[in-house]
Order: C-alpha cells, then sequence, then structure tokens
C-alpha cells in the first residue's frame, strides 16, 4: 500500500485502542470535564446576549439646540406671593417672572404640607374687578410725574389704574413698595389681604423651563423683578424688590429639592446596566437635598454651582431616535449677605452685599459624551470564546488525568513490594 504524503503534516497522532488503559479516577475526571464546560459555555451565551452600554466622549456640536430644565422645590418659609424665578443668561437672554407664565405654585404649611387642593399660578388668580368711571385716573403716589394731567388728553395722563401699575412705578424710581398698604388700588384688588394673610406660609414650585447652552444662572428670589436700562450692563442692573422680605425676619429660602434636572429624562434600564468605564450614572444629584440650616437664616443667599456636560443615549431597539439629556455634577456654598468671618472658616471673609435666594450658577460643557447601547459581544467573539473554553477545559482535564494515572501506579507500585 501507498503511504500518503499526508501523513507527515498530521498533528493528531494515533493510539491503537487496545493499548489504552481506562480508570474510574478517569471517568470522574471526563464527567467534572464535561460538566464545568457546559456551565462555561451558558456563561459565555448569557454574555452574548447581554447589552451594556459603553460611553464615547467626543466634541458637542450641537450648542444651538436648548436644554430643558425639571424642577420640584419646596421653600417652607416663604410665600408663594414673594417668590420670583428668573433665569439669566451669558447669551444675553432674560427670563423674568417665570413663576408667572404657566409654572405650578402650590401654598404649603411649614412642614411642607399643601394647603390647598388644587395648586395656582398667582399671575393668573382672579382679582376683585371694580368699574371705573370713565374720566378715572389712578394716582401713582408720587413715583411718577402727573402734575400735568389737568392739561392733557384722556389718553396722554400718566396713570395708575392698578395695584400692578403703581407697583411697577414704585420699582422704577427704586422705592420700596412692602406690602402695598395704604394704597387704594392694592387695597381694593385685595393684594394687601393676601399678601399679609399668605406671608407666613411656604410654597411649592413645579414645572420645566428652556435654557440656551451657555453660561448662567437660575435664582428663586424675594418680590418682584426689574431691569434699570440706565445702565449699560444688564446683568448689573437686575434687580429685586426686597423690601417686604427684609421687613419680616421669619422669611428664608431654606429649602427642600425634591426634584431637580437638565434636559429629558431616560430610561431606568441605562442607570440599571454596567456601563464599561462608568461606575454609575448620575443625572439627578440633587434630588432628594434638604437645606435647613441651625444658625438664622434671613439672610443667607444659597448657591450651588452645576457643571452640565451633554448626554446622548442610544438605544439598541430604536437607533433612529436617541435621547439628547445631560449628566451634571453641582457644588453647594452659602454666604452670609452681612458679611464677615466664615463661622467654620476663621481665615475665610464673606463679601457683603447681595439678596437672599436660591442661586443655581450653570455652565455647560464643549464636550458631549455618547452612551451606546450594544452587545457586549460580537459573534465572532463568542464562537473563539467557547472553542477555546473547550479546548482548555480538556487540556487542563488531559494533565490532570495524567498527573493522576502516575501518581494511582507509583502508590500501587510500592504497595506490591
Amino acid at each position: 500500500m501507498r503511504r500518503s504524503k499526508l501523513l507527515v503534516f498530521d498533528a493528531f497522532n494515533k493510539t491503537e485502542e487496545d493499548v489504552r488503559v481506562r480508570t474510574n479516577t478517569g471517568g470522574l475526571i471526563s464527567i467534572g470535564c464535561v460538566v464545568l464546560t457546559c456551565f462555561l459555555l451558558l456563561r459565555e451565551w448569557y454574555q452574548f446576549n447581554e447589552i451594556i452600554t459603553r460611553p464615547k466622549l467626543v466634541v458637542d456640536r450641537d450648542h444651538d439646540l436648548e436644554l430643558d430644565l425639571n424642577f420640584d422645590i419646596t421653600f417652607p418659609s416663604i410665600s408663594c406671593d414673594l417668590l420670583t424665578l428668573d433665569i439669566l443668561d451669558d447669551a444675553g437672554d432674560l427670563q423674568l417672572d417665570l413663576l408667572e407664565s404657566g409654572l405650578t405654585k402650590t401654598r404649603v404649611d411649614s412642614n411642607g404640607v399643601s394647603l390647598t387642593t388644587e395648586s395656582f399660578n398667582i399671575g393668573n388668580e382672579a382679582l376683585i374687578k371694580r368699574d371705573f368711571p370713565q374720566d378715572y385716573c389712578g394716582s401713582c403716589y408720587g413715583a411718577l410725574d402727573q402734575g400735568k394731567n389737568d392739561e392733557l388728553n384722556a389718553n396722554e395722563k400718566v396713570c395708575c389704574q392698578t395695584c400692578e401699575d403703581v407697583h411697577d412705578a414704585y420699582l422704577n424710581i427704586g422705592w420700596a413698595f412692602y406690602d402695598g398698604k395704604n394704597i387704594e388700588q392694592c387695597e381694593t384688588e385685595g393684594y394687601v389681604d393676601r399678601i399679609n394673610e399668605h406671608l407666613n406660609e411656604g410654597c411649592r414650585v413645579q414645572g420645566s423651563a428652556r435654557l440656551n447652552r451657555v453660561q448662567g444662572n437660575i435664582h428663586f428670589a424675594p418680590g418682584k423683578s426689574y431691569q434699570d436700562y440706565s445702565r449699560r450692563n444688564s446683568f448689573a442692573t437686575h434687580f429685586h424688590d426686597t423690601s417686604l422680605y427684609d421687613k419680616t425676619h421669619s422669611l428664608s429660602f431654606n429649602h427642600i429639592i425634591h426634584h431637580f434636572s437638565f434636559g429629558k429624562p431616560i430610561e431606568n434600564s441605562y442607570v440599571n446596566n454596567h456601563n464599561e468605564g462608568l461606575s454609575k450614572i448620575s443625572t439627578n444629584p440633587l434630588d432628594g437635598r434638604k437645606v435647613f440650616p441651625d444658625r438664622d437664616s434671613h439672610f443667607i443667599q444659597y448657591s450651588y454651582f452645576a457643571e452640565i456636560v451633554p448626554t446622548r443615549y442610544e438605544y439598541l431597539n430604536n437607533k433612529s431616535d436617541p435621547v439628547e439629556t445631560t449628566q451634571f455634577s453641582a457644588t453647594f456654598h452659602s454666604r452670609p449677605l452681612r458679611g464677615g468671618r466664615d463661622e467654620d472658616h476663621p481665615t475665610t471673609l464673606h463679601q457683603r452685599g447681595g439678596i437672599p435666594g436660591l442661586f443655581i450658577y450653570f455652565e455647560t460643557s464643549p464636550l458631549k459624551v455618547i452612551n451606546k447601547e450594544q452587545y457586549s459581544q460580537a459573534w465572532s467573539t463568542f464562537l473563539l470564546n467557547c472553542i477555546t473554553t473547550i479546548g482548555g477545559i480538556l487540556a487542563v482535564g488531559t494533565s490532570f488525568d495524567k498527573i493522576t494515572y502516575k501518581a494511582q501506579r507509583t502508590i500501587w507500585g510500592k504497595k506490591n513490594k
């Protein structure tokens, strides 16, 4: 019989069946290898079907997109009538009196328990209607020049027909308005009674707004906000009428942040997944925070400094509709407005001035994190791992069987002597 040339390349040498020795120990080792191989192959299958999220850092090219702001905050020691929300940013955009335009304000007591069954907007509350005479022109109480009204036509007269008109006139010349007491328009409309009746209540604020992806600040402050356009710098001319707050020392901006976030909410699956390179996704680090200092907090300004990182989540089952949101970190600082040395750090001096309130300073990172959902393994990796698992178990089992067999032969040989 002619010998084939392929025999030279045979790496798997054969042994004759009649010279093989089978042992009980070898049988046990073989069964153990089969069980272990099945277990490892099953584990590889689970890993192959596992979905993970891998992050990637890129330059953010979507600075023209606006950012969603969502919040739910309780202020137990300031009433809804005095609370104002403004947003200012470095792009020059100002959003003033946001709480008067669709956001929800709920009256609460000092423990945060709701005092009303329904939420309301202060700006939309129905005022007492008055029937004005045809020639009526309300007094501005010296805040505007009305000395020439007798010489002017009805349409040209300077008048303050409502409490709001008088309040604006006071603010324009920097006068303290307090609660509007002894001002006819405010007394008639019920403004004075409402302000004093609610003065010792708290307020829970819920809603959302839109932000530019630039640096700026969000602040909850006491009193109506206004701008002084006699100066050039718009940020330097933003004021609040804090006259009633300054007079009432029981008021403060102690707060409970139930929820505060930038961007759209994400599904829980992202938070629960193990993310390669990230220990845990933290999108809302301020949720559940309570600030109630032991000392007098009437003239204290609370500040949070938020560093926002734009983030995109790409779903495996919906690649065409990624979610644009953010992650952010925040640091906290409180400052007494009267200035002076810090109680805990004597070497630190606080600047004097400012207004009380809750300020959130935000800054958006120029980088974006893209969290892409994908399977943990490819088909090629899965097959390679399966082959490696089977080969490795067989190699280890063969070596262990040889060692065991030789040990048994040695022990039995010594016993037979």
